[in-house]
């Protein structure tokens, strides 16, 4: 296997509060400029949830617990000649809301805020590409899904009746 055969995990971390997305301004590529959803990649180790919630915290400042998953997604980057450069599963997690005020641009972030659907689809120019349809998938009542299970037993997911003696 070569280091370009290999598929890297990494999350997005979703905020809800009331109408709005918190956000950052994104100070490194990809999307280098641009307005998302804080994120980054999964560490060897981690859940999906302990990286959401370490993502937010060390991009913000949010101290939060995570929900579940709202979505998955690839991401394949290629080069001009169409050679596969990277390839990533992102994991869209919400996370609640703790009615923390005090969030700060920090680490990957240059800037920081609450933004609407609204204020997302008047400036497509300065958002990330997919941000208005995970804005508002996260905005539904669709809901989470309520995995993976804290301590990873998936089993608790399976009704009794259906597991395997």
């Amino acid at each position: 296997m070569t280091a370009s055969s290999i598929v890297s995990a990494a999350i997005l971390s979703v905020v809800v509060r009331g109408p709005r997305l918190l956000l950052i301004r994104r100070a490194n590529p990809p999307d280098q400029g641009l307005w998302g959803f804080p994120g980054g990649r999964i560490e060897h180790g981690e859940t999906l949830f302990q990286a959401a919630e370490r993502e937010l915290r060390e991009e913000t400042g949010f101290v939060t617990r995570a929900q579940g998953v709202l979505t998955a997604f690839d991401v394949l980057d290629r080069m001009p000649e169409g050679r596969l450069r990277f390839h990533y599963v992102i994991a869209v997690v919400r996370c609640a809301d703790s009615g923390q005020t005090d969030i700060r641009a920090a680490d990957d972030a240059v800037a920081v805020d609450w933004f609407k659907l609204d204020q997302i689809r008047a400036a497509p120019e300065r958002m990330s590409p997919g941000l208005l349809e995970l804005g508002t998938l996260a905005l539904s009542d669709r809901g989470v899904a309520p995995w993976p299970v804290p301590g990873g037993d998936l089993r608790r997911l399976i009704p009794a009746e259906d597991h395997a003696s």
